[in-house]
C-alpha cells in the first residue's frame, strides 16, 4: 500500500525529472542578455574577475539556476559558453537530489576553464557530468578577498553567486550540463 508521503514523493521526484522539459526554453537573445547581466554582477561582487575572466580559455555562466525541492528537489538552467567574450554555444544544466530540503532557490553560475584542454574535453563531450566527467573547484571567496589567478591552479574553477554575492557551502556534484543544439 503506497502512503500519501510516498506518494507525494513520486509526484515531486516526477515533477524534477521534468523540470528541464516543463521549464520553456529561453531566445538566445533572451539568454544573451541575461548572461551579460550575470558577468556584470559577477565582477562587480567578486574583486578581480575581470582579470580571472579574461585568462580563463572560455567561460560557461548559467545567470539563473532554479532549484525547487520538497523532500526530493531538482534544478536547471540555461546558459552560454563564451570564448574570447562571445558566445560559442548554448547549454543548459539540470541536476536532481533527495533529502531534506524544502522551498525555492536561484542562484548564478559561473564556470571558468582555465586551460585549453580541459574547455576541449568539455566541448567534446557528449552531457558533462561534474565529479565524472570533470571535477570542478568551486572558489569561496570571504568579503574583500580578490581572485589570485597566480593561487588558483585548477584546471576548472566555479562559482556560485547569488543577489548578494559569494554563495557557500554549495555544490555542483551531480549536475549534468548539456548543449542545446539549434538554439535561436
Amino acid at each position: 500500500m503506497i502512503t500519501k508521503t510516498k506518494s507525494a514523493g513520486f509526484v515531486v521526484l516526477a515533477i524534477a525529472m521534468l523540470l528541464p522539459a516543463i521549464v520553456m526554453a529561453e531566445s538566445a537573445m533572451v539568454t544573451e542578455t541575461k548572461v551579460d547581466e550575470a558577468i556584470t554582477a559577477f565582477k562587480k561582487e567578486v574583486n578581480g574577475a575581470n582579470v580571472f575572466l579574461d585568462q580563463s580559455t572560455g567561460y560557461l555562466v548559467f545567470p539563473r539556476v532554479i532549484k525547487v525541492g520538497i523532500g526530493i528537489g531538482g534544478e536547471t538552467g540555461e546558459g552560454a559558453l563564451r570564448i574570447g567574450g562571445k558566445t560559442a554555444a548554448y547549454y543548459r544544466t539540470s541536476a536532481g537530489s533527495i533529502g531534506f530540503q524544502l522551498g525555492a532557490q536561484a542562484k548564478s553560475i559561473v564556470i571558468a576553464f582555465m586551460t585549453p584542454e580541459s574547455l576541449d574535453k568539455f566541448r567534446n563531450s557528449d552531457g558533462w557530468k561534474i565529479g565524472i566527467d570533470g571535477s570542478v573547484a568551486l572558489i569561496d571567496l570571504g568579503a574583500g578577498k580578490t581572485i589570485d589567478t597566480n593561487n588558483i591552479k585548477d584546471p576548472v574553477v566555479g562559482f556560485i553567486f547569488g543577489s548578494k554575492g559569494l554563495m557557500y557551502n554549495l555544490t555542483l556534484e551531480g549536475s549534468k550540463i548539456h548543449k542545446q543544439e539549434g538554439k535561436k
